[in-house]
């Protein structure tokens, strides 16, 4: 019976890789050498299992490695993704002040005039104009703070406020600088420019040497605004404390 086993074990292996031998050929021999023969084909078998095993982690490890990779290029397209409507939302607030610009004539009897969303939408993109166009940002300041003060309730009035803190801040003037963020802060919660007032708010802290204040208005953006622009600045402005 062992011998019948022996013979057909050899002759399953052998017929793996060539055409099967005679039985006589494999069974004959003695007890001794038939177990060597075995046991070689038993070796050869368990190196090619072992061989392919080594091949299947190989591909395994590149499979993650892959994964990896796809893992941290989505999270980079997701911060441009986010960083890229940013910028089309403040594109579409200055293409919707120059679109929405219209003239309204009033008869001979009371002469020209403009109705109040013209008023409104020119008085911003005159002052966005002095920043963007023309760099004259000394001029710009009044032009924002002027506009504030007439449309308080302007859909712009947000912007209008970072604008102004963000010149007020290039100056130097930081109390006045902190007003201004500090309102779109309070008082305008869903405008996309809160985030940054935030980060503004903690550089005009560092500035004036309160860390203890900077870091929490760091970690608010963090909290807030998380995977963020502004919060990658917040944590580089965190990091550098």
């Amino acid at each position: 019976m062992k011998h019948a086993v022996l013979v057909a074990a050899m002759f399953v292996a052998a017929g793996a890789t060539a055409a099967p031998a005679p039985v006589q050929d494999i069974a004959s021999g003695s007890n001794d050498d038939r177990i060597s023969r075995l046991e070689r084909i038993i070796k050869a078998k368990q190196q090619t299992e072992f061989e392919a095993q080594q091949r299947l982690d190989a591909l395994q490890r590149e499979v993650l490695d892959l994964r990896g990779i796809n893992e941290q290029q989505d999270y980079q397209i997701s911060q441009m993704l986010q960083r890229q409507r940013q910028l089309y939302e403040e594109i579409a607030n200055l293409s919707a002040s120059a679109a929405s610009t219209t003239v309204t004539v009033a008869d001979s009897s009371t002469g020209s005039s403009s109705n109040s969303t013209l008023g409104e939408t020119a008085s911003y993109e005159q002052a966005v104009n002095l920043v963007l166009k023309e760099r004259k940002y000394d001029e710009a300041i009044p032009a924002f703070s002027d506009f504030i003060k007439q449309y308080p309730d302007s859909t712009y009035a947000a912007n209008a406020n970072y604008w102004l803190g963000q010149l007020l801040f290039n100056k130097g003037t930081f109390a006045e600088a902190k007003q201004a963020f500090d309102t779109v802060v309070t008082k305008y919660p869903n405008s996309n420019k809160r985030g940054d007032s935030l980060v503004k708010l903690g550089m005009i802290a560092e500035k004036e040497g309160d860390s203890a204040t900077a870091k929490t208005f760091y970690n608010r953006v963090l909290k807030e605004y998380a995977n963020s622009a502004s919060a990658r600045l917040a944590q580089q402005q965190l990091s550098a404390l």
